[in-house]
């Protein structure tokens, strides 16, 4: 199914799209400044456009990968992946988002999800997960505001690692959050790949 059209919110049309290649440069941008700036990103170095590009299209094959516009400009994007990547697995994803720093707190991550969130139901996924990272002591690099957006989103805490990243001479904790989407049936239907919906 199609991404969700624009909605005008106040004087800003926003707008919810596929990503195209030609995205990668902007969306790199959003990423480097959460690699550079802070442990929300586990990421030591910002990837080039070359791999970003590459990453666009090995998740397109099979998954969502959706761009969020404001007033014509790329503000943030979401996509999923293969969780862990065998077989039984194939009705579970892993999510990622990612807003420019100076568009937070307006919404469009929520926006994003929601979308995202469609996308895999009609594929036929039933779990989400996403890894956060996490910390018992907030710091200009790590906040918890990520595991709180999900619990938000109606992600739940469902694991914990301690210690396990290593970033700015600090050690961060992982946690991974999951959210049922998706009815668990005996059998089970397919998980159909986004692309052959979107070809459909």
């Amino acid at each position: 199914g199609d991404p969700p059209h624009g909605v005008l919110k106040g004087e800003e049309m926003t707008e919810i799209r596929n990503a195209v290649l030609s995205d990668a440069e902007r969306l790199l941008e959003i990423f480097g400044y959460y690699v550079r700036n802070t442990a929300i990103s586990f990421d030591y170095e910002v990837p080039s456009p070359e791999q970003f590009r590459s990453k666009m299209e090995r998740i397109a094959e099979k998954y969502p990968f959706l761009v969020i516009e404001r007033d014509g400009k790329a503000e943030g994007y979401a996509y999923a992946g293969p969780f862990v990547g065998r077989a039984a697995y194939g009705w579970s994803c892993e999510t990622t988002v990612y807003i420019a720093p100076g568009a937070r707190g307006c919404g469009l991550g929520g926006m994003l999800y929601r979308a995202l969130e469609k996308e895999l139901a009609e594929m036929g996924i039933t779990n989400m997960y996403a890894c956060v990272g996490y910390t018992e002591n907030e710091d200009e690099y790590l906040t918890n505001n990520s595991a709180r957006f999900h619990e938000h989103m109606g992600f739940a805490k469902v694991g914990e690692f301690h210690g396990c990243g290593y970033k700015f001479g600090r050690w961060y904790d992982m946690i991974w959050m999951e959210k049922i989407i998706g009815e668990h049936r005996v059998p089970q239907p397919e998980a159909r790949s986004w692309r052959s919906i979107r070809e459909t």
